[in-house]
């Protein structure tokens, strides 16, 4: 094992983000843990109480069966709270998710639906539920992929370097955070910045359906290669996918959307930089011809 003190400072923080990224808080408690004698004492409170209640009763007497000591049992509160929350098969939880989801008569409503909603495995592991954020009213609606660890970290999607690029781009066709919704596909980051699995889109799809339908947007942007898999419905990758127009139907509306590459694929290809600008001269042109432009 490496000493940190061997470790120069730069290297040191290198480390801290590595493990901030892959969702590591905390590396030591605040008192040492004894987890022999905790798994020790676990099992003994599981035994009866003593060999004289294992005896077999008297004939004729009633038998009962014995029960643990009452001190050793947690208390209701501590029993709800301790260990992980038991799994719910995928089916239910896609039915729990999609009447949370339609129950929602705002977008406030449908914020504290998915806040409490634990039927997603996602959610155990983030810090953060990103809901959308921005001006509901605006008739523009952007949606990202998932939160990136700086989005869990913040409680804000397009976060960090990628949400400052993030301004920039809106900054050069006229639009702010502000002025527009804001939103991404999955309300939980992924551990490692993993792509969600099937079950998980599944369970998470209702929510961001519900989010569109209740802000009523006039226009979409999508930004990433998962985004625009998983409104457009096609496998190719966000190259073959960015600078088209498409209509994407959600409940009872029929929305024109643009896909374009995201703000961090930019930062790792810098190059494709004059791809995504040319998809946000199109997305603003749209924008103009519907006067959702403000001046």
């Amino acid at each position: 094992m490496i000493s940190a003190n061997d470790l120069s400072p730069a290297e040191l923080a290198a480390l801290l983000h590595f493990h901030a990224d892959a969702g590591v808080e905390w590396l030591l408690e605040e008192e040492a843990i004894d987890r022999f004698a905790e798994f020790e004492a676990m099992k003994a409170a599981r035994r009866p109480a003593t060999a004289a209640q294992q005896e077999s009763p008297v004939a004729g007497e009633r038998q009962i069966s014995p029960r643990p000591n009452a001190a050793a049992r947690p208390a209701p509160a501590e029993r709800a709270t301790s260990g992980p929350q038991p799994a719910i098969p995928d089916g239910e939880a896609v039915q729990q998710a999609r009447f949370v989801a339609e129950s929602a008569r705002s977008l406030g409503e449908l914020k504290t639906a998915i806040e409490a909603f634990n039927g997603c495995n996602l959610k155990h592991s983030a810090r953060s539920t990103i809901f959308a954020d921005g001006d509901a009213e605006s008739g523009i609606m952007v949606i990202g992929s998932a939160p990136s660890a700086e989005d869990d970290r913040e409680g804000t999607p397009f976060s960090g370097k990628s949400g400052q690029l993030f301004d920039k781009m809106l900054a050069s066709i006229g639009l702010t955070r502000s002025s527009v919704l804001l939103t991404q596909v999955i309300p939980w980051r992924p551990p490692g910045n993993r792509a969600p699995s099937a079950a998980e889109m599944d369970i998470c799809r209702p929510f961001i359906e519900r989010q569109i339908a209740l802000a009523e947007p006039r226009v979409i942007l999508l930004l990433g290669n998962f985004s625009a898999r998983f409104f457009i419905g096609e496998n190719d990758t966000i190259h073959g996918l960015r600078g088209r127009w498409r209509e994407i139907a959600v409940a009872e509306h029929v929305i024109p959307a643009i896909a374009s590459l995201h703000p961090q694929d930019l930062l790792t290809a810098p190059v494709n930089k004059r791809l995504a600008w040319n998809d946000l001269l199109a997305f603003q042109a749209r924008l103009k011809s519907l006067s959702l432009l403000r001046n």
